[in-house]
């Protein structure tokens, strides 16, 4: 679905549930993270998150943008928009909207190399997500000199040994 499309679902929405239009600006906004949608009150504009069409079905995508819409008309009508207030809550139950928008789906742990350096002398293991300068860099543990042993891949830093 492309920005146009959304903003012709919205206002659609729009008209058909609240009997108002919708005239300001509909996007996909794929910076929003944890929130299904939000309205901006310096531009009366709706943003909506693209994992709620990509991850979740379009009545959830429907659900999040009667929310939104409630934050609007209220908001431009002079009243509070804000979730705790009676008149929000009694809007968004009549027109059917999503009071909290489905949590995203986990993305997965991002893989990583990391680079192994053994001591020389104490044996003591370190990992670095970046290469280092050996030449410049000793041992915490005994001063002794650090050697590039090997790139290990994983997704969190793996455990250091001491020998």
């Amino acid at each position: 679905m492309t920005d146009q499309e959304l903003q012709r679902l919205v206002e659609k929405i729009s008209q058909e549930s609240f009997g108002v239009p919708f005239q300001h600006r509909a996007t996909f906004n794929a910076r929003l993270r944890t929130t299904g949608g939000r309205y901006r009150l310096t531009g009366h504009n709706i943003e909506i998150n693209p994992k709620m069409l990509t991850e979740h079905d379009l009545a959830t995508l429907v659900g999040v943008i009667k929310h939104e819409l409630c934050h609007y008309h209220l908001h431009l009508a002079g009243q509070s928009g804000q979730h705790q207030t009676a008149a929000f809550k009694t809007l968004l139950q009549r027109v059917g909207g999503l009071r909290y928008a489905p949590a995203p789906v986990k993305a997965k742990p991002r893989v990583r190399q990391w680079q192994l350096y053994v001591c020389t002398s104490c044996h003591q293991q370190y990992y670095r997500a970046r290469r280092i300068d050996v030449s410049k860099m000793v041992c915490g543990r005994c001063h002794g000199r650090l050697q590039w042993r090997k790139t290990v891949i994983a997704t969190t830093r793996p455990a250091t040994t001491r020998r």
